[in-house]
């Protein structure tokens, strides 16, 4: 089955600022690329909804919410934090990756497609309960995940993140949860600075962290000890991902060095273990990746990876 791309011109409106790398040239240059792609046939785009208040209240409380609305601007810019701001586009911006993963899971868990990819922005897996940061408004693939087993009541999901930093607002809001198992491969130290061993949770909570310089043969080879095993003991029912470029070894922002190679691997691999266990529904969202000259490529080779194996 085609991959369905799930995405919105609403995200190209995200505008955090002169010289920010979370910028809408990220954005454009992936869609630029998955339309000149080879794989382009197997692609179905799809124009996200807005997300709606009852989606995000299942990963952030109200108050979280109330704040995101009051400091979106009617004009110039504002700040959540020191790298977390807004522009007049932002929250309509967050609302559609938040439509985006919702749609995806729908699509999926009512037979109407195998794989998604939502190729939205800004990225989401900072974002805590009550807190925005790192670029991120609202956790896109935790409500995705919570939206998920609250509509369809899957027994057990799992969200791997592959991004190089470490998915600290998915963890808090997964930590403790029954059915939701967030695996995490992230540099370490690096920022948020958490992901450490000491905070896994048997069945709910693994963190790989990884040294600086890690490649891709040391990378899979971890993966596949850890990842691998861990989803094979857990036999998930729906795969989601959060899926960020920036562990690229040509990412501005990290200093771990993966390639090309390393991302149609796990795509792939990730695919490969949704044919296996949950009949083939994997969800990945965009996340990070900051070199505008390799994102487009590796997300390329992520979904080649996907439609690799078919189910």
């Amino acid at each position: 089955m085609p991959i369905n791309i799930i995405t919105h011109s609403d995200c190209l409106e995200h505008e955090p600022g002169s010289g920010h790398p979370e910028n809408p040239q990220r954005l454009r240059g992936v869609l630029s690329a998955l339309n000149t792609a080879e794989i382009n046939p197997d692609l179905y785009f799809y124009e996200a909804p807005l997300g709606s208040d009852v989606q995000i209240l299942l990963a952030h409380d109200e108050y979280h919410l109330e704040r995101i609305r009051k400091t979106a601007p009617v004009e110039g810019e504002a700040s959540l934090d020191a790298d977390t701001h807004m522009s007049p586009g932002s929250l309509n911006a967050a609302l559609r990756a938040v439509g985006a993963a919702c749609q995806g899971v729908d699509k999926l868990m009512n037979g109407e497609a195998e794989t998604v990819f939502c190729a939205t922005r800004p990225p989401g897996h900072h974002a805590t309960p009550n807190q925005a940061m790192g670029f991120c408004l609202f956790n896109h693939v935790a409500i995705a995940a919570l939206y998920a087993q609250q509509k369809y009541t899957p027994e057990r999901i799992a969200i791997v993140d592959f991004d190089v930093h470490h998915g600290n607002g998915t963890q808090d809001i997964m930590r403790g949860r029954d059915g939701i198992f967030y695996i995490s491969t992230h540099q370490n130290p690096l920022y948020p600075g958490t992901g450490q061993v000491s905070e896994n949770l048997n069945n709910n909570i693994l963190n790989v962290p990884l040294h600086g310089g890690t490649g891709h043969t040391t990378y899979i080879s971890v993966f596949a000890e850890q990842v691998l095993t861990a989803l094979d003991a857990w036999q998930p029912e729906l795969i989601l991902v959060s899926a960020g470029f920036d562990a690229h070894k040509d990412d501005p922002l990290a200093g771990l060095a993966l390639t090309d190679e390393t991302y149609y691997w796990l795509g792939e691999t990730l695919k490969t273990i949704a044919n296996n266990y949950c009949g083939g529904k994997l969800l990945s969202v965009l996340e990070g990746g900051y070199n505008l000259d390799v994102l487009p490529g590796s997300v390329t080779a992520y979904l080649q990876g996907n439609l690799k194996t078919g189910s």
